[in-house]
């Protein structure tokens, strides 16, 4: 299988909530579940079927947390300088607006656009691999085509 790439802040989240799941949750539920049992009928138990919901997201969520902890490369930005790679931190300005933003690339399982943490799969940040400071890009989004100026490049 491919690894997946990631920072380390992004494996730790990972690995604390897989301990935080199989510690805490997975215990929790298999006592809720117990409790709903002790009541009765199981078939309108609705405490009961919604303990076995609730259990199945987490077995699921175990799964895939241990899939991507078990692919994971964990890269770190700050050995890393030149022209922009994974981990980069990117200081932009659109054209058309002179807004400034800041994005991280980032492996999938981390990124979060909401944080300006960047999926490395993303148009924008494909654009921005290998470009340096002062360069130019326009990007192919959803909404059209944007441009952006690379200001500043940083691994943090």
């Amino acid at each position: 299988m491919e690894k997946i790439p990631m920072t380390r802040r992004g494996f730790t989240a990972l690995d604390e909530e897989l301990k935080l799941l199989k510690s805490v949750e997975r215990p929790a539920v298999i006592r809720a579940i117990a409790e709903a049992r002790e009541h009765g009928d199981l078939s309108e138990n609705a405490e009961y079927h919604a303990a076995r919901e609730k259990q199945s997201f987490i077995e699921g969520r175990v799964k895939e947390l241990e899939a991507l902890i078990s692919l994971a490369e964990v890269i770190d930005p700050t050995k890393f300088s030149g022209t922009i790679k994974f981990g980069a931190t990117v200081t932009l300005v659109d054209d058309e607006t002179d807004e400034e933003k800041t994005y991280q690339i980032v492996g999938e399982p981390e990124a979060d656009i909401e944080r300006n943490m960047l999926n490395i799969r993303s148009p924008l940040a494909r654009a921005l691999i290998g470009k340096d400071e002062g360069d130019a890009v326009e990007v192919k989004t959803p909404g059209g085509r944007r441009g952006y100026e690379i200001l500043a490049i940083r691994y943090i």
